[in-house]
């Protein structure tokens, strides 16, 4: 029983040191956990009633502040507030512009462009070889001259007219072998009776 008076009158170790009113209100509750948890985690329900209650956010100097009121006279000229708001303008203008500079326009490239806009080509053409009468031939184009380098065109057989139609994939069967025959080297077994 010595030891136990000795613990309450030795504050030495205990968690409220020199407010006796606290010390007082938790009293009771020393002894009923290990000291251990008393000094981690302290006396729950003394200071407040609601353990899970989120603090205030308004203090009393909140509440109790009283916003200045204006006067209803002009604290500063109209040519300083006209000098002033001129000055925040320009200010705010010029930090936007920092801030939302404009993005580099784009280098657009298609793939034709990609293909045929390469570095270093120059394009020449082809010296003439002949001179033209213009009244009576066909006129050169970018066509006439590479007709020959197009695929699956009609092969050319004349040179005035490179770009005749062409009916041989629409032709029925029996027709182009009846052309065929007027054409054929060998004869056949009809014509030999």
């Amino acid at each position: 029983m010595t030891s136990e008076v000795d613990e309450e009158n030795n504050p030495a170790g205990r968690c409220l040191l020199g407010n006796w009113v606290e010390e007082r209100a938790t009293a009771l509750l020393d002894g009923t956990g290990p000291r251990s948890c008393v000094h981690k985690y302290g006396h729950t329900g003394i200071l407040t009633m609601d353990v899970a209650a989120k603090v205030q956010g308004i203090s009393t100097f909140k509440a109790t502040f009283n916003s200045p009121k204006s006067l209803g006279v002009r604290q500063k000229g109209s040519r300083a507030e006209l000098l002033e708001n001129d000055l925040i303008k320009r200010i705010s203008d010029q930090i936007h512009a920092e801030m939302n500079a404009e993005p580099p326009a784009p280098e657009l490239c298609s793939v034709t462009k990609a293909d045929y806009k390469a570095e270093g080509f120059k394009s020449v053409r082809a010296p003439l070889t002949t001179d033209h009468d213009y009244t009576a031939e066909q006129a050169i184009t970018f066509w006439s001259d590479n007709y020959q380098k197009i695929q699956g065109v009609t092969a050319v057989k004349t040179k005035d007219h490179p770009f005749k139609r062409n009916a041989t994939f629409s032709t029925p069967i029996g027709e182009q072998l009846d052309q065929l025959d007027d054409t054929v080297l060998y004869p056949s077994e009809n014509d030999a009776l």
